[in-house]
């Protein structure tokens, strides 16, 4: 008799983790910007204290807007090429920077390896039940991240320092020099994302690869 309940039994389990886990195709991220540093003098990090970080994810495409007192700049990634382009309005300063798969891969090198620690503590942000886990780069460098196993990423990419986690990152630290920056989740919106938002300028920037930028910023 028990051998006849015991596969209804794992299914219900497993109907019951598919319904508890959101897989995340389409959906705008919102996170807020917190700059900590130990220095008393103003510098241009703590104008980015405010500031806000929106995600747009869609299948294989994402694009992630940083919006400061500063300006703004929007990168977006195609997965399915590994190529990205950065969109940089800063003032009079605008560039659109190009980066083909062996670029992006070059700047994206100080996450490759990444490993995570996951602990047994546990907070609720924006809604969702987050698990902490300290990541470990591979020159030694430690952060925290809360990610949330409620929402699972099809395109893990959008997010290179976070990519290996199995959930979406809420609430994680980065740095900026010797200042911590922290990304908060404050909003999901779940509703599709216009294409659009993935168009790139043809006009009004001037346009470069990464390798020519990197070279002009020396």
């Amino acid at each position: 008799m028990k051998n006849r309940f015991f596969p209804i039994l794992i299914l219900l389990f497993a109907t019951k983790l598919s319904f508890a886990q959101k897989k995340v195709t389409d959906a705008t991220i919102y996170y807020d910007i917190v700059v900590s540093t130990d220095n008393n003098t103003p510098k241009r990090a703590d104008m980015l204290d405010g500031a806000t970080n929106i995600v747009y994810v869609k299948g294989n495409m994402s694009r992630s807007d940083f919006i400061s007192s500063l300006g703004a700049s929007s990168t977006i990634f195609d997965e399915k090429t590994s190529t990205a382009t950065n969109i940089r309005d800063y003032g009079n300063k605008k560039f659109l920077i190009t980066y083909s798969p062996a670029e992006w891969k070059t700047y994206n090198k100080r996450y490759e390896g990444v490993t995570y620690k996951i602990e047994n503590e546990f907070k609720q942000i924006a809604g969702y039940k987050c698990q902490k886990a300290i990541g470990k780069l591979s020159d030694g460098t430690t952060f925290t991240v809360f990610f949330t196993k409620e929402l699972i990423p099809v395109n893990t990419n959008f997010q290179t320092i976070n990519k290996g986690l199995p959930g979406l990152a809420m609430q994680y630290d980065a740095s900026k020099g010797k200042d911590k920056v922290t990304f908060t989740v404050s909003n999901i919106e779940f509703n599709p994302v216009p294409l659009a938002k993935f168009d790139i300028p043809k006009t009004g920037y001037r346009a470069m690869s990464y390798t020519e930028f990197s070279k002009q910023a020396k």
